[in-house]
């Protein structure tokens, strides 16, 4: 059976002090997340606001705040649930069960498919070869077989992005259904692949210093995970997975060394747990021989979320005092234009991450001549569009 070391995790409820003060009117949770078995009965809550197709307005808002609406679909397991750990540690399959046995919706890792691959499925990197070398598509299979190549610190900068996107995506989700939500790896642990490849000489020093600029503008924006569950797996386990599961680019792979997945793993442990674990709750458990989901279900059920309050560091991003304020925080992360905007730090100074005015027109043409890309999706004829001149839905999210 899997070992588990927990951090922070009190398994007693204890009465409150006399004297101490009130707990805030409005609570994301009122008691320890469940699984379905203990879940038994939903409680009646509001029709989940289809935040994909629909815009959330002013109107939206002000009528929330009387209504009471974003914090009544909320329940014990209105929650973000991170699972992290190294290359090959089996989170996915893992956090696929968690999902489904809290009863959350599960998010994938992020991939360079979801950038390269539009709405239509065409999938962009087939342009490669009408592109100048610079613009070309470089992802993470390239990443393994080429890690000193000048796009790596592009491709880092990309994975930053879209790990952005996805975790705006979960807190709108969250919000807007009351349902929570398990990531497979999130951006707040981004950095450790940085650090890693900085160490090893895959990216500059001047590409480590943009990167942290982007951080430093975009993550003030959100709101950290409830809970980090880390599947530990040493070194040599994560080696012997990577041969036997043989994923093309992994397998020879110029970049996965010895030093490389060290350095990840201690960047984990001495950087990224230590300081996750000061604003959510964590759970560390030795999956070399993997484990049992349902065990780490009964250890989270033990955990007491309700027991902090606004002068706590832990959970202080979901302490709010009312519904003003939930309403608030709801409206951030449905207008995610807004927010993607701050991914727009201007540095210049890297050559690595700037390109030339030709390169740049080039790509520009032959990107957007692709099938779907001329217009919004839902616009395009030659994909199949129909009704254009009466359409009034878009896919306002999406526009990474």
């Amino acid at each position: 059976m899997s070992g588990v070391f927990r951090i922070g995790v009190r398994l007693v409820k204890g009465a409150p002090a006399l004297g101490s003060p009130a707990k805030p009117t409005f609570q994301i949770a009122a008691r320890n997340i469940s699984g379905k078995t203990l879940r038994g009965s939903k409680l009646s809550k509001p029709k989940p606001f289809p935040y994909l197709e629909k815009q959330y307005t002013a109107f939206n808002a002000c009528m929330d705040v009387l209504t009471k609406n974003t914090t009544s679909r909320f329940d014990e397991n209105t929650k973000v649930v991170v699972v992290d750990g190294p290359i090959a540690a089996g989170k996915s399959a893992f956090a696929k069960e968690l999902a489904a046995e809290l009863e959350m919706k599960y998010f994938p890792e992020v991939t360079m498919d979801n950038y390269y691959i539009n709405p239509y499925g065409y999938d962009m990197r087939q342009l490669d070869a009408q592109l100048p070398p610079a613009m070309q598509s470089f992802d993470v299979a390239k990443f393994h077989q080429n890690p000193t190549h000048r796009n790596v610190a592009t491709f880092q900068m990309r994975m930053l992005c879209e790990r952005f996107s996805q975790y705006i995506d979960a807190l709108a989700h969250l919000f807007s259904t009351g349902e929570g939500v398990v990531l497979d790896r999130s951006v707040y642990s981004d950095f450790v692949f940085v650090e890693a490849m900085f160490r090893n000489g895959y990216i500059s020093k001047g590409a480590r210093s943009v990167y942290y600029d982007v951080v430093k503008n975009t993550f003030c924006d959100l709101m950290k995970p409830h809970l980090v569950i880390y599947l530990d797996v040493p070194v040599n386990v994560v080696k012997d997975r990577i041969k036997k599961r043989s994923i093309p680019g992994e397998v020879g792979s110029k970049a996965l060394t010895d030093q490389y997945l060290k350095d990840i793993e201690t960047i984990y442990k001495q950087q990224y747990l230590k300081d996750i674990s000061t604003h959510a709750e964590l759970l560390i458990y030795d999956w070399s021989d993997y484990g049992e989901t349902e065990v780490v279900v009964e250890d989270i059920e033990r955990i007491d979320f309700d027991r902090f309050d606004k002068d706590d560091p832990k959970m202080r991003d979901w302490v709010l005092e009312n519904e003003e304020d939930w309403t608030e925080a709801r409206c951030r992360y449905m207008n995610k234009p807004d927010l993607l905007n701050s991914l727009n730090v201007p540095r210049f100074d890297v050559p690595e991450l700037t390109v030339s005015p030709d390169d740049f027109k080039a790509w520009y043409d032959v990107w957007f001549s692709a099938p779907g890309m001329q217009y919004r999706k839902g616009y395009n004829e030659d994909c199949g569009d129909t009704g254009i001149l009466t359409k009034v839905k878009t896919d306002f999210r999406n526009t990474l």
